[in-house]
């Protein structure tokens, strides 16, 4: 949902956007690009930092866009006419989500020579994942997928079989995942344009998401921790299907309060923005808020995450909205369950159902 709080955020560059398939500084050294999503969510930001690596000038990329035919355009151009005649020596995701990774394998084979490869950074729980998810069903389709929504209650036999329909769905956007990587995790100091950036792991939203801080340019690079207008998505999966996401996002963002209160946030959805430690504070709250009207619910009678999706949901929710607000559903519902709040119960219909204790 939108953020009613917006008010308190500074957006930096007011509501200047960079043009399609050309950059904007953000701050020295540091691009601003953004590329189209097929989503109701219908774009991703992406940053190039001026580097250098083994003596070589040229280009980080960090995270890449879906894989298809316009992404990859945009990029061509950019490359064409916003380098400097210098190549990308290295491409850095943030998480396995397939608009962050999924062209990161085209990318690396696009500028890797014999002599110098372009390498893939991830975290190696991220790594994996992208690994696993580009050749399997898991988590975002397919007929376990279909299995872990009934459970949970949707019942509908054609959404169902839409989410049975999309077993492909994660390939789609990340055909194929570099064989190699370097690993990035929690601490690790990496050194690009010159500055020192330190990684900050983050844990809830994907399974090992790293964040980019750099103390002498006052930036971070959150990804999807910290978003200016809405909350990041917080799922539970059917590969994880006892999975408690919830407490482990508020904690990571809780974390990051450590950094300084007027640290420029470059996220990868919405814009540029200072107001950190606000934000931090909406998003609790934002979540403390819908675990109370989770309670208050199952505190009437025992819903299912399909059931309580109204409570969370305001809205009409198409398919693609559908999975995600659903593993949010059970993320919240699962929260309370395993603090000790709520009891499960798997009822006559096989749908599991959440209640006062």
């Amino acid at each position: 949902m939108a953020n009613p709080q917006e008010h308190e955020l500074t957006y930096v560059l007011g509501d200047t956007l960079p043009a399609a398939g050309h950059t904007l500084e953000i701050a020295p050294g540091v691009r601003w690009l953004r590329m189209g999503l097929p989503f109701a969510l219908d774009h991703i930001n992406l940053w190039l930092v001026r580097d250098e690596l083994d003596g070589r000038q040229g280009w980080t990329i960090v995270d890449c866009g879906i894989a298809n035919d316009a992404t990859r355009a945009a990029w061509e151009r950019i490359f064409a006419e916003d380098l400097d005649g210098l190549p990308v020596l290295r491409v850095l995701v943030t998480h396995m989500h397939p608009d962050h990774i999924g062209l990161a394998h085209w990318l690396t084979t696009r500028w890797s020579t014999p002599e110098w490869p372009c390498r893939l950074w991830i975290s190696l729980s991220d790594w994996n994942a992208a690994r696993m998810a580009s050749i399997s069903t898991t988590g975002f389709g397919g007929e376990a997928a279909a299995a872990f929504f009934g459970s949970h209650g949707v019942t509908d036999p054609a959404a169902l079989d839409k989410v049975r329909q999309r077993g492909n769905y994660y390939a789609s956007m990340v055909p194929a995942v570099p064989q190699q990587f370097r690993r990035m995790m929690e601490g690790q100091r990496l050194t690009m344009g010159g500055h020192v950036w330190t990684c900050h792991a983050g844990f809830g939203h994907a399974p090992e998401h790293i964040s980019l801080h750099c103390e002498a340019l006052g930036v971070l690079i959150s990804g999807d921790m910290v978003l200016p207008r809405i909350s990041t998505n917080i799922s539970v999966i059917d590969i994880e299907p006892e999975a408690d996401p919830l407490p482990l996002y508020l904690a990571s963002i809780e974390r990051m309060r450590r950094l300084p209160a007027d640290t420029l946030i470059l996220p990868a959805h919405g814009k540029p923005f200072r107001g950190l430690h606000p934000r931090i504070q909406q998003l609790q709250d934002h979540h403390t808020d819908r675990l109370a009207d989770v309670m208050a619910a199952c505190a009437v009678r025992p819903h299912s995450a399909f059931e309580i999706l109204p409570v969370l949901f305001r809205r009409e929710l198409d398919l693609h909205q559908l999975t995600f607000a659903m593993g949010e559903a059970i993320a919240h519902l699962h929260a309370l369950w395993l603090d000790g709040d709520l009891k499960r119960v798997r009822q006559a219909d096989g749908v599991w159902r959440f209640g006062v204790v």
